[in-house]
């Protein structure tokens, strides 16, 4: 813990000496993976990265290091083949084993559910199709917004066709095709369809058609009981540090979420998907379509497809990337196709800024200007509230923003991982004048709106969590999870 007087650690202070010279020297400026590496230092000492990174440039290994401890019990470093829970990362992994049956002539992207599973409900099975699935176009509700599903059902195991009945089989939302909705049910019923038509285990089948032509001896289907060899565990953030993640039983995430792999192994998938070894050129050109909106940039199948625009040249990369988060875990891969570079990063502290740190590391490869990452705003007022109190953080705060706003990172999602922290420990009045805070200081931020709603149900406030609810929707009225919440609290009242 560092005294509140010092404004960066030794090691904060090195790391940011080293960052600045190898941005502005044209000697370092050379040394790609200097800049990286200072960049990332700076990210670890910051306390927002805890985990492994992979770096490609042009198609070969520029950079490859472990920060932080795959293992804090027992002080173990996280290293390149430290093996990540990989979260949704793993629908790329799906998305291509259903277009191999395409390709084989099994599976057709316009083919009804119902064509595949017969013991779906036949009313929506015979509207959704698979090419719905990989979109998540399909309208199929999301087992994991299903209300108490963490805490009532993770940790329960399931047989794939029991959890397709019972979590993934719901009334649709909208019909199939209106609209995009990120779904993981959608990807769960992929899982199931290619063990019916192929007779085997999903992760038997990925080992046979991907990982093991690959040579990605160090990925697999993440079970909980099988010891295996340089898995790192999973961390959450806390008020009072990290904790051990909570359970999760991994027959639930499955084809939607439940591989973990190494930084070198997905290196050995991004190469693979330049060349025609596990699909052909006409298929991949599918795989990796823009079929429907989202957000700025489109969704293929089971990956985001866009551009990244460059601050100074003003060019414009093509992007093909996909995020992941699970319990404990968030992991990024994205390749920069048109040159072939590659950026991989796991890390097993709960949620971080993964994409803010690519966003950097992207820039040094294509010799941009990159600023070095600020301090995050919500670990000093935890500090401060062990020391103190919250309203003593909350000045803090106000202080801070006003007399040394260039220092730390005061965007949105700061205040509001912190005001979940506090959520998280049913402390729900601080948790409220966080997100007061919050939404005092970004008032068109329509998450935040969400946030506060949400803690004020906890609290048994229906009417402001109706009325924040409904503010969140009027600056968002694509927020999904505002439209089921406040719907289910109207009928409640």
């Amino acid at each position: 813990m560092r005294k509140k007087t010092r404004l960066t650690s030794p090691g904060a202070l090195i790391a940011i000496l080293m960052l600045f010279f190898a941005l502005s020297s044209p000697v370092f400026s050379q040394n790609k993976a200097d800049q990286i590496d200072g960049l990332l230092k700076l990210y670890y000492d910051y306390g927002k990265f805890n985990g492994t990174a992979l770096v490609a440039e042009g198609g070969r290994v520029i950079y490859k290091k472990g920060f932080g401890l795959a293992n804090m019990e027992w002080n173990i470093p996280n290293r390149p083949d430290t093996k990540f829970r990989l979260g949704s990362i793993t629908k790329q992994f799906t998305s291509m084993l259903i277009l191999q049956l395409v390709e084989e002539g099994k599976v057709t992207p316009e083919g009804k559910l119902s064509d595949y599973l017969p013991y779906y409900r036949e009313d929506t099975g015979k509207k959704v199709t698979i090419h719905h699935l990989l979109t998540h176009t399909s309208g199929v509700p999301s087992y994991t917004n299903l209300p108490n599903f963490m805490d009532e059902v993770s940790r329960d195991p399931y047989g794939v066709e029991e959890f397709v009945k019972k979590y993934c089989s719901g009334d649709l939302e909208f019909e199939p095709g209106a609209r995009f909705n990120y779904n993981n049910s959608g990807y769960f019923i992929l899982g199931a369809v290619i063990e019916k038509i192929t007779g085997q285990p999903y992760e038997k089948v990925l080992e046979e058609k991907i990982f093991k032509p690959l040579g990605m001896k160090n990925s697999g289907y993440d079970h909980h009981g099988p010891i295996i060899p340089d898995r790192a565990a999973g961390y959450e953030q806390s008020l009072e540090g990290h904790t051990n993640a909570p359970y999760l039983d991994m027959s639930l995430p499955y084809a939607a979420g439940s591989l973990y792999s190494t930084v070198e192994d997905l290196f050995f998938w991004d190469q693979a998907l330049y060349t025609d070894k596990l699909l052909s050129a006409k298929m991949k050109e599918l795989l990796f379509r823009p079929h429907v909106p989202m957000g700025g940039a489109a969704y293929g199948y089971g990956w985001g497809v866009g551009k990244k625009k460059l601050p100074q040249s003003k060019r414009e990369v093509a992007l093909i990337s996909h995020g992941g988060g699970i319990n404990g875990f968030n992991t990024l891969i994205e390749r920069y196709v048109d040159d072939k570079h590659l950026i991989v990063l796991l890390n097993n502290t709960g949620g971080t800024s993964l994409r803010e740190m690519s966003t950097s590391i992207c820039r040094i490869l294509y010799d941009e200007p990159v600023d070095p990452p600020k301090k995050s705003i919500a670990r000093t007022l935890i500090e401060t509230m062990r020391k103190k109190d919250l309203d003593t953080a909350i000045r803090q705060y106000h202080e801070l923003k006003k007399t040394r706003p260039s220092e730390f990172d005061l965007r949105p999602v700061e205040l509001n991982g912190l005001g979940y922290a506090l959520f998280g420990e049913d402390r729900f009045d601080d948790a409220i004048k966080i997100f007061l805070l919050n939404i005092e200081a970004y008032p068109q931020d329509a998450n935040g709106y969400d946030s506060l709603a949400e803690a004020y149900a906890a609290k048994g406030d229906k009417t402001l969590a109706i009325k924040n609810y409904a503010k969140s929707l009027e600056l968002d009225p694509d927020n999904t999870n505002a439209i089921e919440r406040l719907n289910r609290l109207i009928k409640e009242k």
